[in-house]
C-alpha cells in the first residue's frame, strides 16, 4: 500500500508540474499576442500619421523649388536695347539717355523736336546731327585755310570759298569727278555700317507708322555716328571717357554749323571773303 500511494503522489506531483508549465506557457503566449497586436496597431497609427504628415522629400523639394524661383527673380531684367559704347536706350530719358547736354543749358530742345520720338528716331536724329557737325567743322576749316592758301591748281582757285567747287569743275574736271566718288562711296560705307536695308526699314516704318523717315532706319546695334573709322586711335574705351568726348564733338560741331552757315550766307552777301569781310569793318 505504501510504494502504491508514493505512486500515486509522485504522479500527482508531476501532473501539476506540467499544469503549472502548461498555465505559463499559455499565460506568455498571450502576452506575445497581445504584444504582437500592440505593435501591428502602433505600425498602422504610425502609417497613417505619416500619410496625413508633410513628407521631408515634398518639404525639400518645395524649398529648392523656392530657392531656384528666388534665383530667378533676383536676376536682372534684360535690358530692351543692346549696350554700345556705355550706352543702353533710355526711352524715358532726354534723347533716349544720349549724351551731349551740356550745362548751363542741359536739355535743351525748346522746339520739342525729340518729344514723343521712338528710340529709332532721336539715333536718326543724333546720327544726322553728329555727320553735319562733322562736316560743318571741316568747311570751316576749308573756308579759313582754302582762301588763304591754295596751293593747288598752280593758285587758280581763288575768291571767296562758295565759288571754289565751281571753280575746281571748270578747271580740274577729273579731280572734281574723283572728289565726287570719294564722297560717294565715303557716304555708301556710313549707310551700309549704320542702316537697315531699304526694304527692312521701310516695312519696319509702316508696321510701326512712323512718319517722315523715308525708309531710314538705324541698326540695333549702331551707335550713331560710330563708323568704325578712327586711325589716330582716339575713341576711349571707357563709356564715360567716350560719353565726354561724343559731348564735346557735338559742342564743336554745333558751333561748326552755326559758324559755316554764317560764312556761306555772309560771302552771298557780300561776294568777299570772310578774313576779306572781317578786314573791312576796321
Amino acid at each position: 500500500a505504501t510504494p502504491q500511494r508514493k505512486v500515486t503522489k509522485h504522479n500527482t506531483t508531476v501532473s501539476s508540474k506540467l499544469n503549472c508549465k502548461t498555465s505559463l506557457l499559455s499565460h506568455n503566449n498571450i502576452k506575445l499576442n497581445k504584444m504582437k497586436i500592440s505593435a501591428l496597431i502602433i505600425s498602422a497609427l504610425a502609417t497613417s500619421a505619416a500619410a496625413f504628415a508633410p513628407s521631408r522629400v515634398v518639404q525639400t523639394t518645395r524649398l529648392n523649388m523656392a530657392d531656384a524661383a528666388a534665383d530667378v527673380e533676383e536676376e536682372p531684367a534684360k535690358p530692351a536695347w543692346p549696350t554700345i559704347n556705355g550706352w543702353t536706350a533710355d526711352p524715358d530719358a532726354f534723347c533716349a539717355g544720349l549724351p551731349g547736354a551740356l550745362s548751363p543749358l542741359g536739355d535743351f530742345d525748346p522746339a520739342g523736336f525729340t518729344k514723343d520720338l521712338s528710340v529709332q528716331e532721336i539715333k536718326r536724329y543724333r546720327e544726322a546731327e553728329v555727320t553735319h557737325g562733322r562736316v560743318s567743322m571741316l568747311a570751316v576749316l576749308g573756308y579759313l585755310v582754302g582762301e588763304n592758301f591754295h596751293p593747288l591748281f598752280n593758285g587758280s582757285i581763288t575768291g571767296p570759298a562758295n565759288t571754289h567747287l565751281a571753280q575746281v569743275q571748270e578747271t580740274a574736271p577729273f579731280f572734281f569727278a574723283f572728289l565726287v566718288a570719294a564722297i560717294a562711296v565715303s557716304e555708301t560705307t556710313r549707310a551700309s555700317t549704320g542702316w537697315v536695308e531699304p526694304e527692312e526699314a521701310l516695312a519696319y516704318n509702316s508696321q510701326n507708322e512712323v512718319k517722315g523717315a523715308f525708309g531710314a532706319l538705324l541698326r540695333d546695334n549702331y551707335y550713331p555716328g560710330d563708323i568704325g573709322f578712327d586711325p589716330l586711335g582716339l575713341k576711349p574705351n571707357d563709356p564715360a571717357e567716350f560719353a565726354t568726348m561724343q559731348t564735346k564733338e557735338l559742342q564743336n560741331g554745333r558751333l561748326a554749323m552755326i559758324a559755316a552757315m554764317g560764312f556761306i550766307v555772309q560771302e552771298q552777301i557780300s561776294g568777299d571773303t570772310i578774313l576779306g569781310t572781317l578786314g573791312s569793318l576796321f
